[in-house]
């Protein structure tokens, strides 16, 4: 079994991913996509940029799940934000922090072996999964359990931030 770290950049992407517990993949061929297999263990990070306000937002560490289905092309690609992804796969969510909290991946970085040149660290996230050695995933758990809890407690955060604003809404009708 293997861990990775499943790298989620986008507000949409972020809401599908844990209302559907199934993750889809770009066309670029990676190996970490091609090595995925059911039972590995995923620990979900929402990238600083995903809900559009870096300044303010962090990248954390939020939940993790475990992948229960082999990759696959997809019958239909799924399309977010602009984007296909053909391919895909299952996936169990187990735990979810609440929208806003979660592990700062930053304070991390000099403690994870996964990334040997801390000073360029985010340059490693540009990829949807992120092999993570044993000790690493040990440790991004470890400060993730006492946040993370059942995620059908902490879901409904994540999809609010998927609805446009409520001034929004009413112009729009």
């Amino acid at each position: 079994m293997a861990s990775y770290l499943l790298i989620l950049g986008e507000r949409q992407a972020i809401a599908w991913v844990l209302r559907e517990q199934r993750m889809a993949f770009p066309a670029t061929s990676r190996s970490e996509v091609a090595a995925l297999r059911p039972g590995d263990d995923l620990l979900i990070y929402t990238t600083r940029s995903a809900y559009r306000n870096p300044t303010r937002d962090r990248g954390r560490v939020v939940g993790s799940a475990v992948v229960t289905s082999q990759p696959r092309p997809l019958e239909e690609p799924v399309v977010i934000a602009g984007r296909t992804y053909p391919t895909g796969c299952d996936l169990r969510l187990d735990a979810l922090a609440d929208w806003g909290t979660g592990v700062e991946l930053r304070s991390l970085v000099s403690e994870l072996s996964v990334f040997p040149n801390p000073a360029a660290w985010s340059f490693m996230l540009r990829r949807s999964l992120l092999r993570l050695p044993a000790n690493d995933a040990a440790i991004i758990r470890s400060r993730l359990a006492p946040l993370a809890k059942d995620p059908r407690s902490s879901l409904e955060g994540y999809m609010a931030q998927d609805r446009p604003p409520l001034a929004q809404k009413r112009m729009s009708t």
